[in-house]
């Protein structure tokens, strides 16, 4: 069948857009194969007019300020640590040496059966929650992240509803969470509903359900459940209930209800900060291995701790002590911390502040430069390959405006559609996410699939046209170019390198990957060598206007 249509294609000097739709028609015992083939085929594509093509080169030089700016700011990061010997809150940027205790606090979301990825996230989430959904409604993990330094996670559930017109979404696995018989249970879980699809007269419960466990059985008990308003925005509830005797478990749930049977249901319902702990008291912490140090310095502000662990140490003082909150990473390199929430107990002991170097031939050589003559050159060469690269940048922009100016050939409805499906899977997530840039956040769906679409029709004929151009005028990419690239992709992968050449090498695709810039951009060369290029000299910061 391949060798068959492939020799049909070339027989009639077709080139396919996409990959045919074959349909075997007829094949008789002892006779001849017949089938259907269809496909879209290239369009003949004109070779613009090159030497017609008029453009601008900005060219712009570092100034004297600016590396003097550079230089200012090395010899402030590689300045001595001197003692603040006044009394005085910390600063961002300054060193409180501290001492410090890190416990483990339990947490609602974060200390479920296990952590597990999430298809589509570029993290990890609890997994093990049970989650019952009327039939015609779907869920799935949104988002986790940490607001006010606790723990969230964003459910977005969405489908029709069917006739009972309800949402329950539980917050443990099948037998809940156990209690001692005669404790209480307190439950503190905050809901942000983004209600903007979520059709009117919904109505939201959140409460427990009450369990027996026996040896071979989990009874039900009782049901305690208090209102709440899904269009506020935020609701937080509280339940504090009276152990009984036969009650082992309880599980926390969420319950939507007054949906309209049929209508479409798209939200995003918010699951934190969220506590549940047996007793009247929260839990008893738990220290962890490495949470601990003695006159540990910390830059005040800076990166290399958890995040928001040194944001709360501004403003801090000698001899103050404080507890700081945090959440650990999700991808955490401690499988045992990942995601789980920590209270740090922190004593400041000493408030220092850097002290900058003096600008000379000892701070070159500090950061591995043998003078000063030589570090200015180093830094002016790094802000004209960044100037070089912003000039590059908006010339290519203006040169694919004016090619595609001058494109007006038809380009295949599959691969328009191919393109846009991605574009638009994009879009979509960033739409019910709420993370649409300003020029976006105000159109209706209609207008953006209309714009995308016309996005997604550009890049095509844009990619077709530089194709042909390639291929007509014998552009290649040479073996030693690609196998830069493939060196260069696999040094982002330290310790990894062999595995990363290993599998670009064995997958076509992804070669493709790395050769299609190269071919672009050797082709953007190409068009440049022969359209009409002035020259003219600007500021800096006129490189990154829009």
């Amino acid at each position: 069948m391949g060798d068959a249509s492939r020799k049909v294609v070339s027989d009639r000097g077709l080139k396919p857009a996409l990959q045919p739709k074959i349909e075997v028609t007829n094949f008789p015992d002892g006779g001849d194969l017949e089938f259907r083939m269809e496909l879209e085929v290239l369009p003949e594509i004109p070779m613009p007019d090159f030497s017609g093509i008029e453009l601008e080169r900005l060219r712009a030089e570092p100034a004297d300020e600016e590396v003097s700016k550079i230089l200012e700011t090395l010899a402030s990061r590689n300045g001595e640590l001197a003692d603040v010997t006044e009394a005085r809150p910390a600063a961002k940027g300054e060193v409180m040496v501290c001492d410090f205790a890190g416990s483990v606090v339990p947490d609602l979301l974060t200390n479920g059966p296990a952590l597990g990825a999430v298809p589509g996230l570029p993290g990890q989430a609890p997994r093990g929650w049970e989650i019952g959904l009327s039939a015609g409604l779907t869920s799935e993990i949104a988002a986790i992240g940490t607001e006010d330094a606790l723990p969230y996670v964003d459910l977005r559930i969405s489908g029709t509803a069917s006739e009972a017109g309800w949402v329950q979404v539980f917050l443990e696995g099948a037998k809940g969470i156990a209690a001692a018989p005669g404790a209480t249970q307190s439950l503190t879980v905050s809901t942000k509903v983004n209600a903007g699809s979520l059709p009117e007269g919904t109505q939201g419960k959140l409460g427990f359900n009450f369990y027996s466990l026996g040896q071979d059985s989990v009874d039900f008990l009782d049901m305690q459940r208090e209102a709440f308003d899904v269009t506020a925005g935020r609701s937080t509830l509280v339940f504090t209930f009276p152990g009984q005797a036969e009650i082992g478990a309880c599980r926390p749930f969420i319950y939507l209800h007054g949906i309209t049977s049929g209508a479409a249901v798209e939200f995003t319902l918010r699951l934190g900060p969220a506590r549940l702990f047996a007793g009247t008291e929260e839990p008893a912490l738990s220290p962890f291995a490495g949470g601990s140090a003695t006159d540990m310095p910390v830059e005040v502000g800076g990166a290399g701790f958890i995040p928001g662990f040194t944001e709360q140490m501004e403003g801090m003082t000698v001899g103050e002590s404080r507890d700081i909150q945090v959440v650990f990473p999700i991808d955490y390199g401690s499988a045992e911390l990942a995601g789980k929430r920590a209270v740090f107990s922190i004593t400041g002991k000493k408030l220092q502040q850097r002290v900058p170097r003096a600008i000379d031939d000892e701070l070159a050589k500090a950061v591995g430069q043998a003078d000063l003559a030589g570090l200015q050159a180093q830094v002016k060469e790094g802000l004209q390959r960044e100037y070089d690269g912003l000039a590059r940048m908006r010339l290519k922009r203006a040169l694919l405006d004016k090619l595609a100016d001058q494109a007006s050939f038809p380009v295949p409805e599959g691969m328009v559609e191919g393109e846009f499906g991605q574009i638009w899977q994009r879009v979509e997530a960033d739409l019910k996410a709420g993370r649409l840039d300003s020029d976006d956040a105000g159109k209706d769906e209609a207008t953006l699939r209309e714009e995308y679409r016309g996005i997604a029709q550009r890049r095509i004929r844009l990619g077709l046209l530089l194709s042909e151009i390639g291929r007509t005028n014998n552009i290649q990419v040479t073996p030693d170019e690609l196998s830069g690239a493939l060196r260069q992709e696999a040094m982002r992968y330290r310790g990894q390198e062999q595995q990363v050449i290993d599998f670009f090498r064995k997958n076509p695709e992804a070669m493709e990957n790395l050769r299609a810039p190269i071919f672009e951009e050797k082709v953007v060369d190409f068009i440049l060598e022969l359209a009409k290029v002035s020259e003219r000299q600007v500021a800096p910061t006129e490189l990154s206007e829009a």
